[in-house]
C-alpha cells in the first residue's frame, strides 16, 4: 500500500508538471533500427510471422504481431514471470520515469496528434464505446442520432446507454444505394436529420459492413455550423468509432474536430492483442461519468482515503479501467505505434489504398460480381466487399479457400457480403491471385445454385 501511496504522489506531480517521457526506451531502439529495413516492403512483410502457405486478406480483423511487438510483449512476459510483484509495482505503481500507462497514452497521443492527458486506456473498441456512451451526461428528451449501417456495437452501446438515461435514439440512412454514394449526400443527410433535441451524432469512421469511408472532417464542420445556433450545454457531439480507420488513414485523428473517438490498436495498428483507447475533448470528460473503479488517478485514490467524493472535474485517468490485466500486452503498445512511424504513416496508408484500389477495380470488371465498396477513393477505406451471383457469401469464402488458400471472410451483418482486405503484409501479386480466384468462380456458380 505504502508503494501504491508513492505512485500516486509522484505521477499526480508528474501529470502536473508534464514530466512524463514521450516513449520507451525500447521503443525508441525500435525505431532507429527499422528505419532502414522498412522501407522495403517485402522487409515490412517479413517482420510478421504468417503462414505463408496462405493468402491472408482478414488482418484488419485480428492483426498478426510484428516482430518489434511480439519482442516487447516477450520481453514484459519475462519479467512478469521472474518477478511479478517487483514488476508490476515498478511499472505501473511508481512514479516517472517507469510509469508505463503514461509512456503508453503519450506514444498514442504522438501518433494521433492530441495530448496525452485526453486519453483513456482500454481494452478494445466495444470497451471504449461503452466508456463514452454510458459516460454522457445524457438525460429523459435527448436524442443519439446514429447511422443504419454502423456495427452491433456501437448500436448495443447507444441501446444500453439510452436505455439507462432515459434519451432515445435514432438510426439514418446514409445512402439509398450502392452504386449513387457521394459524400456530399452523407454529410447533408447528417445534417438534416439533427433535430432540436439531438445531443449525439455517433458515426463509424471506415464501416467494415461496405468498406465505406466516412467525410468525418466535413461532417464536423457541418456540426460545427449547427452548433453555433445553440448554447454550449446543448451542442451536438460526434462521437467517433474509428477502429477501421486507425492505421489505415491518416493519424492525424484529433484535427479532423470530432468531440470523442474509440479504436482498439489490435487491427490497423498491429497493437498487442486486447489494447485500445478512448480519446475525448477535455471539456467532454470534465462533464462525463466514469462507468468503472480505475487505478488510473491520484485525485480518487486521495478522496477515497479521505472518506469524501472527488471534487475536481473528471479526467480522462477517471475513465481508464482498473484492476489487474494483461500487462505485458498493454506496456507494448508503444511499440506498435514506433513501428508505424518507423514505416511511415503516409507510405502506410498510400499502401492500403493502392492494393485495394487494384482488388475493386479488378472486380468491378467481373460481370458476375456485384462490388459494394465505393471505387471513389476518397469515400473508400481499406476493405473490399462484394457479391458473386449464384453463391452465398460463405460459399464465396469457402471455395476461395478451398481451392486457393485465401483466407477471406463475411461482414457480420443483417445483410452480409463477401469481404477481402490488403494491407501492408500483402503483395500486389496476392491482389492478383485473389482476383483470380474470384474470376474462376464464374464457372462455378452453376454447379453450387443447382447443388
Amino acid at each position: 500500500m505504502l508503494s501504491r501511496r508513492r505512485f500516486l504522489v509522484t505521477s499526480a506531480l508528474a501529470a502536473g508538471a508534464g514530466a512524463v517521457p514521450s516513449t520507451g526506451l525500447a521503443a525508441e531502439k525500435t525505431r532507429r533500427a527499422a528505419t532502414e529495413d522498412l522501407r522495403d516492403w517485402g522487409a515490412v512483410r517479413r517482420q510478421f510471422d504468417l503462414d505463408p502457405r496462405y493468402i491472408h486478406t482478414g488482418l484488419f480483423f485480428l492483426s498478426s504481431h510484428p516482430r518489434p511487438v511480439r519482442e516487447a510483449i516477450e520481453r514484459y512476459r519475462q519479467q512478469l514471470e521472474a518477478n511479478p510483484l517487483h514488476t508490476v509495482e515498478h511499472l505501473v505503481f511508481t512514479g516517472p520515469p517507469d510509469y508505463m500507462p503514461a509512456k503508453v497514452c503519450n506514444a498514442i497521443a504522438a501518433y494521433i496528434g492530441g495530448s496525452a492527458d485526453d486519453i483513456a486506456l482500454t481494452q478494445n473498441t466495444t470497451t471504449g464505446l461503452a466508456l463514452i456512451y454510458q459516460g454522457l451526461p445524457l438525460k429523459p428528451g435527448d436524442e443519439i442520432l446514429t447511422t443504419a449501417h454502423d456495427h452491433f456495437v456501437h448500436h448495443e452501446s447507444i441501446r444500453l446507454a439510452s436505455e439507462r438515461s432515459g434519451a432515445n435514439w435514432r438510426k439514418v440512412a446514409l445512402f439509398d444505394s450502392h452504386d449513387a454514394l457521394s459524400a456530399d449526400e452523407m454529410v447533408e443527410r447528417l445534417r438534416k436529420a439533427i433535430r432540436p433535441e439531438t445531443r449525439v451524432l455517433g458515426v463509424t469512421w471506415v464501416h467494415s459492413s461496405t468498406g465505406l469511408k466516412l467525410p468525418i472532417r466535413r461532417i464536423a464542420d457541418a456540426l460545427a455550423e449547427v452548433n453555433r445556433e445553440r448554447p454550449p450545454e446543448r451542442r451536438v457531439l460526434l462521437v467517433v468509432d474509428g477502429v477501421h480507420g486507425l492505421g489505415a488513414e491518416s493519424p492525424d485523428v484529433v484535427a479532423m474536430g470530432m468531440d470523442a473517438f474509440a479504436a482498439g490498436t489490435h487491427k490497423w495498428m498491429f497493437g498487442p492483442r486486447g489494447t485500445g483507447f478512448v480519446w475525448a475533448r477535455p471539456e467532454l470528460w470534465s462533464v462525463m461519468r466514469p462507468l468503472m473503479p480505475s487505478t488510473s488517478s491520484a485525485e480518487l485514490f486521495f478522496a477515497w482515503a479521505s472518506g469524501k467524493p472527488p471534487a475536481q472535474p473528471a479526467r480522462a485517468t477517471w475513465f481508464s479501467p482498473g484492476g489487474f490485466q494483461a500487462f505485458e500486452h498493454s506496456w507494448a503498445v508503444p511499440e506498435a505505434f514506433a513501428f508505424h512511424q518507423a514505416i511511415g504513416p503516409q507510405r502506410i496508408t498510400e499502401r492500403i489504398h493502392a492494393l485495394n484500389a487494384q482488388a475493386r477495380e479488378g472486380l468491378a470488371k467481373m460481370t458476375h460480381v456485384t462490388l459494394y465498396t465505393p471505387r471513389a477513393p476518397e469515400i473508400a477505406g481499406g476493405m473490399v466487399c462484394f457479391d458473386v451471383k449464384g453463391m452465398t457469401q460463405q460459399q464465396v469464402v469457402q471455395r476461395l479457400f478451398e481451392r486457393n488458400r485465401i483466407l477471406a471472410s463475411t461482414t457480420p451483418y443483417a445483410v452480409s457480403y463477401a469481404r477481402v482486405s490488403f494491407g501492408i503484409q500483402n503483395t500486389p501479386d496476392e491482389v492478383e491471385k485473389t482476383l483470380a480466384a474470384v474470376r474462376e468462380l464464374a464457372g462455378a456458380t452453376a454447379s453450387v445454385s443447382g447443388g
